[in-house]
């Protein structure tokens, strides 16, 4: 994942504003789940400007990005990915939802990397995202949504 470089090198708000429309194109429902301090959106560009969401967008990216870290070793991450995942459960994210999230990221990915966006790459990146959302599904083993 040699594009993972010119990824991280890539501004945290172009990131943003790739994946996040996108996101919300998809499944506006995700909206109401993104509140901060008792505010909630009425849109996703009020959303998109909040420095808590962007923030939270950063925590998403460094996740992935630890990831690409330990792609040879994504076991040592199955303890943090799982809780994780107890979190996103405990605020309301469904499960479904993060396909949902990993076709925003796969979309941004191509954005961000054009023509170097090759078949392949995106193979990699969904192989890679599937682990990751699967480590943190596990998470709702042990606490089955409606619990």
């Amino acid at each position: 994942m040699s594009q993972s470089r010119s990824i991280r090198t890539t501004g945290e708000r172009s990131k943003t504003m790739s994946i996040i429309p996108r996101l919300f194109d998809l499944d506006p429902d995700l909206l109401p789940l993104f509140q901060y301090n008792c505010k909630q959106f009425a849109s996703p560009q009020e959303c998109l400007s909040a420095p808590e969401f962007l923030d939270h967008i950063r925590k998403v990216m460094l996740v992935i990005d630890a990831a690409v870290s330990h792609l040879e070793n994504l076991s040592c991450l199955e303890e943090y990915l799982c809780n994780l995942g107890k979190k996103h459960q405990a605020v309301g994210v469904k499960v479904e939802s993060f396909s949902t999230v990993g076709e925003s990221l796969l979309y941004m990915l191509e954005k961000c990397l054009g023509a170097a966006f090759s078949p392949e790459v995106q193979e990699a990146w969904s192989k890679l995202y599937s682990a990751v959302a699967k480590a943190m599904q596990r998470g709702w083993e042990t606490h089955p949504e409606g619990d």
